[in-house]
This record gives C-alpha cells, sequence and structure tokens, in this order.
C-alpha cells in the first residue's frame, strides 16, 4: 500500500474525497510516524491523538453521509504552539505558560476545524517567536531531518521540520522576521507569509504586533496555496485585519505549474547579491534565476538602497512591540507563578516569575525594547527605525513599478550546526537578512527550495506588493515545477 505520509495534501485529500483512503487511516499513519520518528527531531511539542483521531472519524462520516467536504478534508495539520486552541496545551516555547490550556481557538484553528483538516497537534518554535533556529524553545531545540545536527531555522523551526521529517503534509507557522521563510529555505519546504492581515493574528499569542502574520508551510507551492486559501480572509475580531477577499492564491499555483512565466517581469535586488552569502548558496541562486529566466521570465536588476538598514530598524521595532505585549506575562493572572507564598508583595512575585519563566533571548529582547522605549531615547531609537521602516517601504513602492515581484536568495546560508551560533546574537540575527525587508513593508513573500548547497536545500525567495499575493505562488510554482521538490536523507 502507498506510504500516506509521503503524499502531498492534494493527494490526501483526494483519496479521502473518494474513499480510497479513509482520513483515520491517513491520520494514524501520520501518528505513527511522530511516534517513530519525533523522538530524534523533537518537531512537536503537544501531540494531541485523542483529538485528531475524533476529528477524523468526524470526516469520514460526513463523506458516508453524502456531505460536500472541503478542498483539504481530512489532510494533517501541525499547529505552531504560538496559536491558541481549546483544551490543548499552548506554550509559545516558554516556560512561562507551560501547561496552559486557552479556553478559545484562534481563528486560523477555528477555519482548519471547518474545513474539516485534522489538527495533529503543536510544534516547537523559539520561546516567544524570538529566534532563529528553534534552539531557544524552553523545551528543547528542534532537529534538521536534513542532518540532526544542524538546525531546522526559527521561530517555526517545528512546523518546518515536521514537513521534512513526514510527519504531517501541512503545517501552520507565524512569520515576525522570516520564522515561516528562513526555516522553510533550511529544510526544503515550502514557507509562505501572507500579506500583513491577510491572516487574522486573533489568538496569536503576540511578539511584535505589527509585524506578526502568521502563515501556510508545506512541502508543494500548491498544498501552501490550497492551505492559504482555507486560513486566509477578514477577520472582525482582528482590528489589523484587511477587509478584503484573499487573492486567487490557487488558481495562481496552478497557472505556474505549467512553467510558462512568459509575460513576467523579476527583479534582483542588488542589495542581497554582494557580500554576506555563502557561494553555495550564490551559486544555487543564479543557477535558478537562469531558470526562471528559460521559464520566459524578464529578469531585472532593482535597487532597494534602504534594505541594508532593515535588520537593526527591525531589531528595534520588534524588542519595542515585545517590551510592550510580554509585559502581560507577570504571574498574576495566567501562567507560571514563583514566589507566592503570602511573605512577598505582588512585585516579588512578579518579578520573580519573569525571572524563572523567561530565557535568555526574551529577557534580551525585553530589555533592548524597554531601553528603545524609555524616556529620552524614544525619537533616538524607535522613532528613527519607524521612519526607516517608512524608507523601506518607499523602496517597494518603487520597485513595483518595474517589476511584478522581487526575488532573492531566502537565507544568507544553509542550516548551521547547533550551538553554532547561540553565543552570537548578531550572528543569530544575520539569518533573517533577505527576510526582514518584507515584514517592516507589510508584503507577501514564499520561500520554495531552488538547490542544494553542500548537501543541504537553498531556499529562492519571491516578494510581491501588498494584496498580491497570487503574483508570488505563480513564480515560486514554476521554480518548483522546473527544479522538483527535495527530499531528505531517510530518517
Amino acid at each position: 500500500m502507498t506510504d500516506l505520509t509521503r503524499l502531498t495534501a492534494s493527494e490526501i485529500a483526494g483519496l479521502v474525497a473518494s474513499g480510497d483512503a479513509s482520513a483515520v487511516e491517513v491520520t494514524q499513519a501520520h501518528l505513527d510516524r511522530i511516534a517513530a520518528v519525533d523522538g530524534r527531531i523533537n518537531a512537536f511539542l503537544h501531540v494531541d491523538t485523542d483529538g485528531a483521531l475524533a476529528a477524523a472519524r468526524a470526516v469520514d462520516e460526513r463523506r458516508a453521509a453524502g456531505d460536500e467536504l472541503g478542498p483539504l478534508a481530512g489532510v494533517p495539520v501541525a499547529v505552531k504552539d504560538v496559536l491558541a486552541t481549546r483544551g490543548v496545551p499552548t506554550t509559545v516555547g516558554s516556560k512561562i505558560l507551560e501547561g496552559w490550556r486557552p479556553p478559545y481557538d484562534a481563528t486560523i484553528v477555528q477555519r482548519l476545524r471547518a474545513a474539516g483538516t485534522v489538527m495533529l497537534g503543536k510544534t516547537n518554535m523559539d520561546e516567544f517567536a524570538m529566534g532563529s533556529s528553534t534552539e531557544y524553545s524552553a523545551y528543547g531545540p528542534t532537529r534538521n531531518p536534513w542532518d540532526t545536527d544542524r538546525i531546522p531555522g526559527g521561530s517555526g523551526g517545528g512546523s518546518a521540520a515536521a514537513l521534512a521529517a513526514y510527519e504531517a503534509p501541512l503545517s501552520i507557522g507565524s512569520d515576525t522576521g522570516g520564522s515561516i521563510r528562513q526555516p522553510g529555505a533550511v529544510t526544503g519546504t515550502v514557507g509562505a507569509k501572507p500579506t500583513y492581515g491577510g491572516t487574522s493574528r486573533y489568538g496569536l499569542v503576540a511578539f511584535s504586533s505589527s509585524l506578526d502574520t502568521p502563515g501556510p508551510c508545506a512541502r508543494t507551492v500548491l498544498d501552501a496555496a490550497l492551505l492559504h486559501e482555507v486560513i486566509g480572509g477578514h477577520d472582525p475580531r482582528d482590528s489589523t485585519s484587511v477587509p478584503a477577499p484573499v487573492p486567487d492564491v490557487v488558481a495562481a499555483a496552478k497557472l505556474g505549474a505549467t512553467g510558462d512565466l512568459t509575460g513576467v517581469k523579476l527583479g534582483v535586488v542588488k542589495e542581497f547579491t554582494g557580500e554576506g552569502a555563502e557561494p553555495g548558496v550564490t551559486a544555487a541562486f543564479r543557477e535558478a534565476v537562469d531558470t526562471l529566466t528559460k521559464l520566459g521570465a524578464e529578469i531585472v536588476e532593482v535597487s532597494c538602497p534602504h534594505f541594508r538598514y532593515a535588520l537593526p530598524a527591525y531589531y528595534l521595532i520588534a524588542p519595542s512591540e515585545c517590551s510592550s505585549n510580554l509585559a502581560r506575562f507577570d504571574g498574576v493572572r495566567f501562567g507560571l507563578r514563583v514566589g507566592d507564598d503570602g511573605n512577598r508583595s505582588l512585585e516579588e512575585v512578579m518579578s520573580l516569575t519573569r525571572e524563572a519563566g523567561f530565557g535568555p533571548e526574551v529577557k534580551r529582547r525585553i530589555m533592548i525594547g524597554t531601553y528603545a522605549l524609555s524616556s529620552g531615547y524614544y525619537d533616538a531609537y524607535y522613532g528613527q527605525a519607524q521612519k526607516v521602516r517608512t524608507l523601506i517601504t518607499r523602496d517597494f513602492t518603487a520597485a513595483f513599478t518595474q517589476v511584478d515581484a522581487l526575488i532573492s536568495p531566502t537565507t544568507p546560508f544553509v542550516a548551521f550546526p547547533l550551538g553554532a551560533r547561540t553565543s552570537d546574537p548578531y550572528q543569530m540575527y544575520l539569518a533573517d537578512l533577505y527576510t526582514i525587508p518584507t515584514n517592516l513593508y507589510g508584503g507577501p513573500g514564499i520561500s520554495v527550495p531552488c538547490g542544494l548547497s553542500e548537501g543541504l536545500p537553498v531556499g529562492l525567495q519571491v516578494m510581491a506588493p501588498t494584496m498580491a499575493d497570487d503574483r508570488m505562488y505563480r513564480v515560486a510554482a514554476a521554480l518548483e515545477s522546473a527544479v522538483g521538490t527535495f527530499t531528505p536523507p531517510a530518517l
């Protein structure tokens, strides 16, 4: 019998809809796979076996009753542990929320359930989504299925690793500075960041509210588009949600899969083709550009001069917003509480709780943000960073008058060894060098595998104008049709 864990999401949905495989069979196959390999990968923080099988049985009952099933009904999905899930532990990779079971579902989780997908469980992540390697999780690092001594990217390394290890055909991530695209690149999977506001943040534990964007992760571009279509769209409970329909990303992916990019103009970002990238990454990217040219795309070089300031601007804006958002974790209302023995003041309990509950990277960013927002420094740091953000947005706007989409490598390097950069935060931050500008602008971006360097995956990033998510799917699917998908060594 076909190994159900090796099929794409669209293939699984077809089998379930036709009755050639039951949703329960599909779900059990993936639960068995998790049991077999996750001890070596640590992609999951919680596996909801009973809930997954119950959801699968409900899909089978609907099919037996003759109900019309959605395009992803019966397909398993893993959810990054940053999204609230009713009755299921939601830790955000932190000790401060260990054991917390939300009384409600995030909007995206609600939409997944309504579409008939089967939630397998919650995936590992850098604590509060702060990191680029999933080494800052309070529950241990996730490992890259391509080489278990290397990182799977971050902060959503668990969601990407679950795909590469064939533990799930689909997963949900969140992208604040590249946390969907960068893990996709280093694990040889597809990761898409929708337009900011194109997917709901309701129920997403906030890191940086003006940047956080939930999005789809998959092993193929079409599967990512199908998942995007399910989770996207306006949500009145999210004040930043865009009141507009989801672009037809599925049609765009199918069009791109024909391998025809005639009439599409792509801009290579000049500032991302010079120093900083490993030679193997640069070589794989150039080969991919040649492939896109052969598919009919016109390639032009585009200068975005302020992109070089995106990294320092981001590391003022994001920590500032994190400092404000994480003030709610005080040991009083929910989560961990330390030192409440009746002999300490509220301030002492709060201090002890935050000291015990937050890890070093979270503490570092809270302190940076608090300093940047403090009296006398606000205009010099946070205010200046917001001005740079405006200049970066202008660069994007100008570029999109010349081209339909921009392309660049997704990351400057392939997956690095575990522990190689944890002692040097700046070197860790460089992992998001090419992805951060898109977050500051608010537009969509996708990473699609484009080759290998030293036997490890390299990703190509496609960036599109706001609410033109379909453009990036077309280009990514066209490249995928030419270079294929990438399979890691057997676990």
